[in-house]
């Protein structure tokens, strides 16, 4: 029993992820490929990618939007839950990391049910909607440019049906959220999306503390 969060050190993080993480090779490829990347810090942690399978498999999610696909680890996560005829749209603007994305998507044969829109999201997400899929949607991940989480979690609140369920990557960061003396743009633009769901009686919020923090929003 505990009234608080445990903390994680790194014998338990490796313990945590000896249990919960079943990576294939070919992710477990590309996390180490990613890992020697000079921004390498932008990919999500093992464990919390088997957190989102996790959530895929249990809500039996048929279309995904992801902002944010880097060199495509969260999308394996995401994609490999889905069925054989399920759709993930993938959001970036970086042609440089999706080409190493779409290459393990390929190796992986996920390359049939995951497609790369390769433009700014805002603009992804206004022709889906235009094209007449509001509520289409079964989970979003966003991970992408702090400064428009706002925008990204009311477009996706859009696309995404009720019942469906949005996670924000970073929401702790670093913990900075909670330094009264951190003005950052990127720092008061994650507050302000934390302080939107909180207070969105659309939704049924529930900040998970793995990773640098996962916000989960589920539509009502």
């Amino acid at each position: 029993m505990s009234r608080t969060t445990i903390q994680i050190d790194e014998a338990l993080n490796d313990y945590l992820r000896e249990i919960s993480v079943r990576e294939t090779e070919v992710m477990a490829e590309l996390r180490e490929r990613t890992a020697s990347m000079e921004a390498a810090n932008m990919q999500i942690s093992a464990e919390q990618g088997a957190l989102m399978t996790l959530l895929v498999e249990l809500m039996g999610v048929e279309r995904a939007i992801e902002i944010g696909t880097f060199t495509g680890y969260s999308a394996l996560c995401i994609g490999r839950a889905l069925p054989e005829d399920g759709e993930l749209v993938c959001c970036d603007v970086d042609e440089e990391w999706t080409s190493i994305a779409r290459d393990y998507w390929a190796k992986e044969g996920l390359d049939d049910r995951i497609r790369l829109e390769l433009r700014p999201a805002l603009e992804t997400l206004e022709a889906l909607i235009d094209d007449g899929h509001r509520g289409d949607f079964d989970f979003a991940f966003v991970d992408a440019d702090k400064e428009n989480y706002v925008a990204y979690y009311e477009g996706c609140m859009d696309l995404v049906g009720p019942g469906g369920l949005l996670a924000f990557d970073n929401v702790l960061w670093s913990g900075s959220v909670v330094d009264p003396e951190d003005d950052d743009p990127s720092t008061k633009a994650i507050r302000r999306l934390n302080d939107t769901v909180a207070d969105d009686d659309r939704v049924t919020p529930s900040l998970v503390p793995i990773g640098d923090g996962l916000l989960l929003a589920r539509k009502r």
